[in-house]
């Protein structure tokens, strides 16, 4: 299998879909001859042509209304937003049609769109560029958000993102993007939307993050496994919406204790949402509180502070240890 980073992931997961269905269309800006802001797209309109993957004006929403168009009358787009915190222009499209387009229409119409969008920090970029706000998608009825945490899921997640009925939110770490290279397999290869994964398994701790913090998440299991001889079980949710609280909650029923990870804002956060969960399906086998390291409460800084703000090993080691001494 040849070895590939998310960005050359991706353009795979690309590239094959178009070439098996025809229905799958690209848009978005510098999704042409560009390749994209980060080379997601690279090299696919030599290979299926303009009218498939589109150039548009940096107009997101309508790329985004534009895609739920196509979506109802038969195509399968994939529109790109060059960063995740101009889909805000889009909200208006995605809130109010894609989503509910199913629910309005009682089945009669649905939306197979996917949106990809960039997110988050680690590249030291500007605000708007390195926000996690992927709680407004999670949270709105009838989206589904998607984050692969590597190549290889990023690849098959995104098959099934483009093949799935309805909308499909699809968040891509920007720090991931050529982090790091993973073996990826030629052959067809899916994932089911809506399923975590078990990536470390432990027995004293339950670890839960998303995304580029799965990698840092299992870096904090192995040093808890070194200096404190804590086993932490990590998983990697992959998909928020829906969130499938079952793996999750028999993970805790096995260690009593949760740490839950992620960059987006603490106040009103998916972890406010899977603490929750985890209280209503394991309340009794607790052995101490459940703990969230997040972003803070403010917009992502500039450069300099920029690693202050991202969660880090030291602060999930630190909350770990904090809730594995009670």
């Amino acid at each position: 299998m040849a070895k590939m980073t998310m960005v050359q992931a991706l353009n795979l997961a690309l590239k094959q879909e178009m070439a098996a269905d025809d229905r799958v269309v690209l848009l978005g800006e510098d999704v042409g001859p560009d390749g994209g802001v980060f080379r997601v797209t690279d090299g696919l309109i030599d290979a299926f042509g303009s009218e498939r993957v589109m150039d548009t004006p940096l107009a997101e929403s309508a790329i985004v209304g534009m895609s739920i168009g196509m979506a109802i009358y038969g195509l399968r787009p994939v529109c790109e937003i060059q960063f995740s915190g101009f889909s805000y222009q889009a909200f208006h499209q995605l809130e109010n049609h894609a989503a509910r387009m199913r629910w309005r229409t009682q089945g009669r119409l649905s939306v197979p769109l996917v949106m990809r969008a960039p997110y988050g920090g680690g590249v030291r970029a500007l605000e708007h560029h390195s926000e996690s706000r992927e709680a407004y998608w999670a949270h709105t009825p009838g989206l589904k958000v998607v984050i692969p945490s590597g190549p290889r899921n990023a690849r098959a997640l995104l098959v099934s993102a483009i093949r799935d009925p309805d909308p499909v939110i699809f968040y891509e770490a920007k720090a991931l993007y050529r982090a790091f290279r993973e073996e990826v397999p030629e052959a067809e290869e899916t994932m089911p939307l809506g399923r975590p994964q078990l990536v470390r398994e432990g027995r004293d701790l339950t670890m839960i993050a998303y995304g580029a913090l799965v990698r840092t998440a299992l870096e904090a299991a192995e040093q808890l496994k070194g200096l404190d001889g804590i086993e932490t079980e990590v998983i990697d949710l992959l998909t928020l919406a829906p969130l499938d609280q079952e793996l999750l909650a028999a993970s805790l029923r096995k260690t009593g204790r949760a740490v839950v990870v992620h960059e987006a804002p603490r106040s009103f956060g998916p972890g406010a949402e899977i603490v929750c969960r985890l209280l209503e399906e394991a309340f009794y086998y607790l052995e101490a509180p459940p703990v969230r390291v997040a972003g803070f409460d403010v917009h992502p800084p500039y450069f300099s502070r920029e690693r202050w703000y991202m969660p880090d090993v030291r602060r999930i080691v630190e909350a770990a240890r904090r809730t594995c001494s009670g």
